[in-house]
């Protein structure tokens, strides 16, 4: 099942919005679980940071705190350990001194504000701001939010990636250079998985999207992730840029 917000881009489906079963009977409790502060944790507030985990740009720090957010540089000459790409990533989440546990069954809230400047832009191919993995090398994307365009039109999606679904997707230009919330609830599940995914500006929501019957779980853990992952493949696209990411915070679900 699917819904999406009716501002999303032109020519795609426009549906009413139903709730998500995070949702359901009033009695849904949001546990909070982690909040990742620029201030007084830093980078500690994650379970890993790969920064250049090529050596491609020695002596170069990438992910840092700046101005209250974590800042994510990415410069054209930077390539990840397979050359076809660029990585410059956090991942999972510490609290009290331990990392956090993302497992089957469970439905958790993520919020937090990004600013994506015009110098980055969607391609072709996969440029990815967070994602979702399971812990280990090679291993497939749960699911991801993207820049991507999308019939010419540079867009921001979320894709439930194993899956091969798009939950939602909305007109990148009239968000970019300016602060944006993003809250995301996932239930993590082989095949009853659910996905909502909700992009406001202060008071204006953008895009409000719904799926479910999702496989959102690849086995032992999910782990959150956020920075700028990009394929090489599309130059037209590609510049020296950054991403903006503050107020972390994920909460847990109860009944």
């Amino acid at each position: 099942m699917v819904s999406l917000a009716s501002n999303a881009i032109a020519g795609e489906p426009q549906r009413t919005q139903k709730p998500s079963k995070t949702r359901v009977n009033g009695t849904t409790q949001w546990v909070p679980r982690w909040t990742a502060d620029p201030a007084s944790e830093g980078l500690k507030a994650f379970e890993g940071v790969e920064d250049d985990r090529a050596g491609s740009d020695p002596g170069v720090k990438h992910i840092y705190v700046k101005d209250g957010a974590y800042r994510f540089d990415m410069p054209l000459r930077e390539r990840d350990s397979s050359p076809d790409r660029q990585r410059n990533e956090v991942k999972g989440m510490r609290a009290g001194g331990t990392d956090l546990q993302i497992l089957k069954g469970q439905t958790w809230r993520f919020t937090d504000s990004v600013y994506i400047p015009s110098s980055l832009e969607a391609t072709t191919s996969f440029t990815h701001i967070m994602q979702f993995k399971k812990p280990g090398s090679g291993s497939a994307p749960i699911m991801v939010m993207s820049l991507r365009q999308h019939a010419g039109t540079p867009t921001i999606e979320f894709n439930s990636a194993l899956s091969g679904q798009i939950v939602g997707r909305t007109a990148l230009a009239p968000l970019q250079n300016k602060w944006i919330g993003v809250d995301l609830e996932v239930t993590f599940d082989d095949k009853d998985g659910a996905i909502n995914w909700k992009l406001t500006e202060g008071s204006r929501t953008i895009v409000d999207a719904h799926m479910s019957g999702l496989d959102t779980w690849l086995g032992q853990r999910a782990r959150p992730k956020w920075g700028i992952y990009r394929s090489l493949k599309d130059k037209t696209h590609l510049k020296n840029t950054y991403l903006l990411v503050k107020d972390l915070k994920a909460y847990q679900q109860t009944n």
